[in-house]
C-alpha cells in the first residue's frame, strides 16, 4: 500500500501532501483554483516597482563616464569585473545599458549619452556629398603577396595598414595608420589637396614618431597619394605594400578603423581645419578603448606587451 502512494505522489499532475497544504493554507481544505483572482493578484505583482541595476549611484556614474569616453555598452560590460574585480555591484550586462539608455534615460541625458554610440540614429540617412576616391596605376609597386608570413598572422608588431579618410569633395582628409598586431592608430590631417608629395611628407612624418621596432611595413591600397612610394622608402627605409585592386578586404584592419573613425568625421564631413591635436585627441580615444579581439585589452596595452614579448 505505502509503494502505491509512493507512486500516485509521484505521478505527473499529483501534487505532494506538502503542496497540497501549503496551497489550502495548512488547514487541510484545498481553495478551488480562481483564474480571475489568480489574474488580478499576478497584474498588482506586475505593477509593483522593480529595482533597476543602475538605480546604484556608482556603478551608474560609471557607466555614464565610460560611455562619454566613447565606449561601446559591450565594451562596458566586458571590463566592469576587470576594473572591480572585488565589487559585485559593479556589474551590469550591456542589453541593461542599452535598455537604460533608449528606454529610461529621457531629456538631454539621453542626447548626451547616445551621441557617443558608435550610430546615433534611429533610422538610417543617406549618405551624400562624399569625395570620390581616385586611383591609378602604382608603378613599381611591390604587391601585397610578397609580404613576409610575420605580416599575415600578426605575431610581431610594426606592420602597419594605411589609407585616407576623405572628407567631402575638396575637403581635406585624415591619413590613418593602423598597426596590425596591436590595432594602435596613428592619424595625421590632409586639410588641403591631398596630392602624393603632400601625402608622403605627412606620412613620413608620422614614421619619423615611432621606434625603429614599430618600422617595418605599411600596407596600402592603390589610390593616387601613393604615386611617390619609391621616395618615400628613401626617405623613411619602410616598404610599402600593395593590394589588389579593388580589394579592400585585404586591408581589413585599417576598413574597420575608417569605419570606427566616421563616429567623429561622418562622411561629407569638412576636415579642412583639423589640426594634429584634433587628431591626437581621436587616436588617443581610440587606443585606450578595450577591443574585444584583443580579448579586452586597450590598443596601447597590446602594443606594450608585443614589444615587451619581442624585446632582444
Amino acid at each position: 500500500m505505502s509503494r502505491e502512494l509512493a507512486r500516485s505522489f509521484s505521478a505527473p499532475g499529483t501534487r505532494s501532501p506538502k503542496r497540497r497544504t501549503a496551497r489550502s493554507g495548512g488547514q487541510g481544505y484545498q481553495r478551488p483554483y480562481d483564474a480571475e483572482r489568480a489574474h488580478r493578484f499576478a497584474t498588482i505583482k506586475a505593477r509593483r516597482p522593480k529595482a533597476r541595476r543602475l538605480d546604484h549611484a556608482p556603478l551608474r556614474e560609471q557607466v555614464w563616464e565610460l560611455l562619454r569616453a566613447d565606449w561601446s555598452p559591450e565594451q562596458i560590460a566586458a571590463m566592469l569585473p576587470v576594473m572591480f574585480p572585488h565589487d559585485p555591484d559593479m556589474r551590469v550586462s550591456h542589453e541593461t545599458i542599452y535598455q537604460s539608455l533608449f528606454v529610461q534615460t529621457k531629456g538631454e541625458l539621453k542626447r548626451e549619452l547616445t551621441a557617443h554610440l558608435r550610430s546615433r540614429r534611429t533610422r538610417r540617412k543617406t549618405q551624400t556629398g562624399g569625395a570620390k576616391r581616385v586611383t591609378l596605376g602604382i608603378t613599381d609597386d611591390i604587391t601585397i603577396r610578397a609580404r613576409p608570413a610575420e605580416v599575415a598572422d600578426r605575431a610581431v608588431p610594426g606592420h602597419w595598414e594605411g589609407d585616407l579618410l576623405l572628407g567631402g569633395t575638396g575637403k581635406g582628409a585624415v591619413i590613418t595608420l593602423v598597426e596590425r598586431s596591436s590595432r594602435y592608430v596613428l592619424l595625421a590631417p590632409l586639410p588641403g589637396r591631398h596630392t602624393a608629395e603632400l601625402a608622403r611628407l605627412s606620412l613620413a612624418e608620422m614614421i619619423a614618431t615611432l621606434p625603429l621596432e614599430l618600422r617595418k611595413s605599411i600596407t596600402w591600397d592603390r589610390g593616387s597619394e601613393m604615386a611617390q612610394h619609391a621616395q618615400f622608402k628613401i626617405d623613411t627605409g619602410l616598404q610599402i605594400y600593395f593590394c589588389d585592386p579593388q580589394s579592400p578586404w585585404q586591408r581589413g584592419t585599417n576598413e574597420n578603423t575608417n569605419g570606427l573613425l566616421r563616429q567623429y568625421w561622418p562622411k561629407g564631413a569638412d576636415l579642412r581645419g583639423l589640426t594634429q591635436t584634433d587628431c591626437d585627441d581621436v587616436a588617443l580615444r581610440l587606443n585606450t578603448r578595450p577591443r574585444q579581439t584583443l580579448n579586452w585589452q586597450t590598443p596601447g596595452q597590446a602594443l606594450n606587451d608585443g614589444l615587451v614579448a619581442t624585446a632582444v
